[in-house]
């Protein structure tokens, strides 16, 4: 099962290494992770996308609570939340594609950020399963590179 875990910590050197640390020393794998400053810019947010059963994340938050630079684990599996992640795609764009292209594009609201005679850069956010759909529906035409963000999530307001 799928979980994402958004973990306050402080922002400081190594922080990032011990949180990698206890997931590999317990042999838990991370799937994406995104790591930013926060408003306030002594703390830092983390997005940890995982995979276990119920036994594993309560094991998983144990430890990141433990850790003495964590300030709070939030666990959004089960809760309402918002989800985004941000995918750079550039594909190729002969002259019989680029109006194919540049549909798709239009029809997932994706930008055009670089533009070169044979290629398209795409700049694409959404829900990761956006992302996944768009990707499938460019493979055809020649994906030359692909860079994602991994999710970044916030509970809903209340």
């Amino acid at each position: 099962m799928k979980h994402t875990i958004s973990v306050l910590v402080e922002n400081e050197f190594g922080v990032l290494t011990r949180v990698a640390g206890l997931f590999s020393g317990r042999g838990f794998n991370i799937e994406s992770l995104s790591v930013a400053p926060t408003l306030d810019p002594s703390v830092s947010r983390m997005t940890i996308v995982t995979r276990g059963d119920d036994r594993i994340l309560e094991q998983v938050n144990k430890q990141l609570n433990k850790l003495i630079d964590t300030i709070k684990v939030t666990d959004f599996t089960g809760q309402d939340y918002v989800e985004r992640e941000m995918a750079l795609v550039k594909v190729t764009a002969e002259e019989d594609t680029r109006a194919e292209v540049l549909r798709i594009a239009d029809i997932f609201r994706a930008r055009v950020v670089d533009v070169t005679p044979r290629s398209y850069t795409l700049e694409i956010t959404g829900a990761p399963t956006k992302l996944d759909a768009v990707i499938d529906l460019l493979k055809p035409m020649g994906i030359k590179e692909l860079v994602r963000s991994g999710p970044v999530v916030m509970g809903r307001g209340q």
